[in-house]
């Protein structure tokens, strides 16, 4: 496999660097997050860095065998004796650079019974519609039933606050049945392009036809936790309202283990059906024990690099001196560690279980 790093200016778009030599590279994306990028120069070229690296201002994107499989925003160019380490974040992370000076997304709101997937669209127009702040990101047009706001309290962001842009996307993610976010790039032509997909009810979807399993492809592994400190067959919800008028919900199961029990509190959840739904999830989120966090895999005919994405559901299947795991684990985010002289390519996995998402219709 071959690897290219390339630069661009952010604004104007021109090619700064077509092939910038780096070494000790790691990068990849996250749900719901912007994912990260580093490495670190060759000495010898230290003297490019100027102008093509660029922090603050130059895109970066890792290419693995003519795909593109990453990109985005030099933050942090630090010399560390003759080298220069580089530190990156997706495009994501340009909205936490980025903060509403015109209250409501500059008209676009306040929202009453929004899409959050509109809201999400509305934060990157008003940050790509500002000068200098056009990135050229293109945003799923992905719809949802979830809503935000009411006509008794809509969701709104003042002028005199100042929030950041990614607050906004944080709170829409946030909502009850709400959609989730990744990036991706790919090529257009000679052109990267960067794009937010938007998922809802979720992101990624439950793979039949890739595995992480022990002894084929999966290199190390976390072990498999076993805590209860989370754990709870009852999960008691309480949304808005005080004393004996406050809006109650619980939802528990007996399976045979001790009772444990757990309280969310929600307190602007007005209605029962909505407090219900948000406290059977909990309890469905907490009523699993045993679970494996992260694993290393290798390239492998069972889930070749770039065949799986965040979101997807993968079978894993795992053997070590302690336990025989075998269940469906969802990927969180993925970070590729190309190879070196001393070591092999392989993907470091974060993982959750899966049943610890529910998702709407």
């Amino acid at each position: 496999m071959s690897y290219r790093y390339l630069t661009l200016h952010a604004l104007t778009g021109a090619t700064l660097a077509w092939d910038m030599p780096l070494t000790d590279v790691e990068f990849g994306p996250e749900l719901c997050g912007p994912g990260s990028f580093t490495g670190v120069v060759e000495p010898r070229l230290a003297h490019l860095t100027p102008s093509q690296l660029d922090a603050g201002t130059t895109l970066l994107f890792a290419e693995r065998d003519r795909t593109l499989l990453w990109g985005g925003i030099i933050w942090r160019a630090e010399p560390e004796g003759q080298k220069l380490r580089l530190e990156a974040s997706g495009f994501g992370s340009y909205l936490t650079k980025r903060h509403d000076l015109h209250g409501n997304l500059d008209g676009r709101g306040p929202w009453v019974n929004a899409d959050p997937c509109r809201v999400i669209r509305d934060a990157w127009a008003y940050c790509q519609a500002q000068p200098d702040g056009d990135l050229d990101v293109t945003v799923d047009a992905t719809t949802s039933t979830a809503k935000v706001g009411t006509s008794g309290e809509p969701y709104s962001t003042a002028w005199w606050e100042a929030p950041a842009l990614n607050t906004v996307v944080d709170d829409m993610v946030a909502v009850a049945g709400g959609p989730e976010w990744t990036e991706a790039v790919a090529w257009a032509g000679n052109t990267p392009t960067r794009r937010i997909r938007i998922g809802w009810p979720r992101l990624g979807t439950r793979r039949q036809d890739i595995s992480f399993t022990s002894g084929i492809n999966v290199v190390t592994t976390v072990p498999v936790q076993y805590d209860a400190d989370n754990y709870a067959q009852v999960v008691i919800g309480l949304g808005a309202g005080e004393g004996r008028s406050r809006r109650r919900a619980v939802d528990a199961v007996r399976n045979g283990r001790l009772r444990l029990e757990q309280v969310l509190e929600v307190p602007n959840e007005k209605a029962n059906d909505r407090l219900a739904a948000r406290t059977r999830t909990e309890r469905v989120s907490r009523s699993v024990i045993g679970e494996v966090t992260e694993v290393v895999i290798r390239d492998h005919p069972a889930a070749r690099i770039g065949s799986f994405q965040v979101g997807d559901d993968v079978r894993v299947r795992l053997n070590d001196e302690w336990t025989q795991y075998d269940g469906w684990s969802r990927i969180t985010a993925w970070t590729l560690k190309p190879p070196s002289e001393d070591e092999p390519e392989q993907v470091t996995v974060q993982l959750v279980r899966a049943d610890r998402y529910t998702y709407g219709a």
